[in-house]
């Protein structure tokens, strides 16, 4: 899982982005999100303490961080658990393995949803 975030961070930066936190964990990652603003959570499926899936529906439930745009990183493909991802609001889905350019895609739409919830006059 390290590894992982490495090269996803590797690729951030190299998409001109550095300001970029990592969590080992879950909670690790909520109790971030607690205290400093981020424009993009990308969330691994399988960490430990609590699923992405958790940690996304937790960032769901948090008026503050409803319209957080989150990226569901992971090796589970199945259809319940992108079902499942859908459901619980997430902005976009990358199926391990990938290859950078796909990353960066995802990261950019990402961004660009987030970009334009953030302008939405509904927004208070």
């Amino acid at each position: 899982m390290f590894a992982m975030r490495k090269l996803i961070a590797a690729v951030v930066r190299e998409m001109g982005i550095e300001q970029i936190a990592e969590a080992n964990s879950g909670q690790n990652a909520l109790d971030h999100l607690a205290r400093f603003p981020i424009d993009l959570l990308i969330c691994d499926w399988n960490m430990p303490g609590m699923t992405g899936l958790e940690v996304l529906m937790a960032v769901r439930a948090d008026p503050r961080l409803q319209t957080l745009p989150v990226l569901m990183v992971t090796a589970e493909q199945s259809a319940q658990q992108v079902s499942d991802a859908i459901q619980a609001g997430v902005t976009s889905y990358v199926a391990k393995p990938f290859l950078p350019p796909t990353l960066k895609l995802h990261i950019h739409k990402c961004l660009m949803r987030g970009e334009s919830a953030s302008n939405s006059p509904s927004k208070s």
